[in-house]
């Protein structure tokens, strides 16, 4: 075996972290890179496999079932992944078939066994012998219904397809669900947010429709430019910096407030609440962030995120249900966790990663999370509710389930606090609930699909 690490090693490695220790790819990836000490076309190659086949995995699933005679559950998990990155050389890349078998068979003596590997090159070989519309074809008449057919085509499992339907229907836009499904598939540009007062977006860059601190990358890795400033310049989907400064905008900032970014790793709204509320004490208006992470890494992340904001933002490690009660805060950011549907540009393992079944426990974490934020707020406070996620029981649901038990306690229209920190029209129309919930989207605004509800307590 050579000692140089290949592109489709790297690919595998991070597969199989994302199967064996529910590693986050857009984690794992950088590191397994810089490791093997990829550049270049290299580094780009082991990106486009492993997010290509973790984006198309559902897919590449039902022409394996098919070349095998056999489920994947009947296949070991390692060799599995070996066939995915395989399947994606062939019809979902332009390398050569040998090429692709070759390589793969291998991979496969070498993690595995010579009786594995006669299996690999048997269904790699069956797969290189039509194209990729003939296998979708014969992918998509095993279907049951329609729905299994767009999770065949489009890479996405059932239920989630269902869940953005019926988001998508909760604005009157269920048409717009096959485009949201391509987009979800969509590799997405670096977006960067340069810290207000801090730092400036550089001139030869591409500044976002909406933030005005968002900016596309100028090409090459972003690291370089980050460092370069200090962490005042950070990678941030535009939907995330969007986010922080409807919390911001939902009111003019007073002297003497006190804001709390309740879940906040691994940090970036808290760098930009951080930044925002820096440049309000500059002009006269003293204001206090702090900052609660549950977990301990992630709670470092958080510390190294504020490092370039020169003010004292202490960050707790503490349950948040409890940390937002201590206190009495006039701002409080609860970017609750979630299922991550609205990321999957960025992190495709979400879709196989999460069920139906985790969708209750999470939103009976969403409900107490945000009902202790209400009582943390002040008279006149408000909370953003937040999360990464279209899906109608963490978001819709969530913040009508907490109102019911709560007096005293209004929504704001969070569509019309975008509408003012925005730079330009944004497209928001009103959910069919009538609630003040803003939904942001990746195939409407090129943004995570992010949802943000403004509470106020009178």
């Amino acid at each position: 075996m050579s000692a140089r690490v290949s592109a489709r090693d790297v690919a595998f490695e991070v597969l199989r972290a994302v199967d064996e220790s529910d590693a986050y790819s857009n984690l794992a990836l950088p590191q397994a890179i810089s490791r093997a000490q990829l550049t270049g076309p290299d580094a780009a190659l082991a990106t486009e496999l492993t997010y290509g086949t973790l984006r198309q995995r559902g897919t590449w699933d039902a022409v394996i079932v098919i070349a095998a005679a056999r489920g994947t559950d009947k296949i070991d998990p390692a060799v599995l992944d070996i066939l995915r990155v395989g399947v994606h050389q062939i019809l979902g890349m332009r390398v050569p078939a040998h090429a692709a078998v070759n390589e793969a068979v291998t991979l496969t003596r070498r993690v595995a066994s010579a009786r594995a590997a006669g299996f690999v090159n048997a269904v790699l070989r069956q797969v290189a012998a039509s194209d990729a519309v003939s296998w979708l074809e014969r992918a998509e008449a095993s279907a049951r219904s329609d729905d299994e057919r767009l999770a065949v085509r489009f890479s996405h499992p059932v239920w989630v397809i269902r869940a953005l339907r019926r988001a998508l229907d909760a604005e009157g836009r269920a048409g717009e669900l096959v485009t949201l499904l391509e987009s979800d598939n969509a590799a997405p540009t670096v977006t960067l947010a340069a810290l207000p007062g801090l730092a400036e977006i550089p001139e030869t860059a591409e500044h976002t429709l909406f933030s005005p601190y968002g900016f596309r990358s100028p090409g090459g890795d972003p690291a370089g430019l980050v460092q370069g400033s200090g962490n005042a310049v950070r990678v941030q989907d535009e939907g995330s910096q969007l986010a922080a400064l409807a919390l911001v905008g939902a009111r003019t900032p007073m002297p003497g407030e006190k804001w709390l970014d309740l879940c906040a790793g691994p940090g970036g709204k808290t760098a930009l609440l951080a930044a925002e509320a820096h440049r309000a004490s500059v002009s006269g208006t003293r204001v206090a962030l702090e900052a609660n992470e549950l977990v301990p890494a992630r709670a470092g992340l958080v510390r190294r995120s504020i490092a370039a904001v020169p003010v004292e933002i202490p960050v707790s490690e503490e349950d948040g249900r409890m940390r937002a009660r201590r206190g009495r805060y006039d701002r409080i950011l609860v970017d609750a966790p979630c299922t991550g549907l609205g990321a999957l540009r960025r992190r495709p393992e979400a879709r196989w990663r999460k069920s139906p079944a985790d969708v209750g426990q999470l939103v009976s974490l969403q409900q107490e999370l945000l009902s202790a934020a209400i009582d943390g707020l002040a008279p006149g406070g408000v909370v953003a509710y937040v999360t990464c996620s279209p899906h109608l029981a963490e978001t819709r649901d969530v913040v009508r389930d907490v109102l019911a038990d709560r007096e005293g306690v209004e929504e704001m229209d969070a569509r019309a606090v975008l509408r003012e920190v925005a730079q330009a029209p944004i497209d928001l129309p009103a959910q069919q609930d009538d609630s003040g919930r803003a939904q942001l989207w990746p195939h409407r605004h090129g943004t995570d699909a992010m949802s943000i509800s403004l509470l106020r307590r009178r």
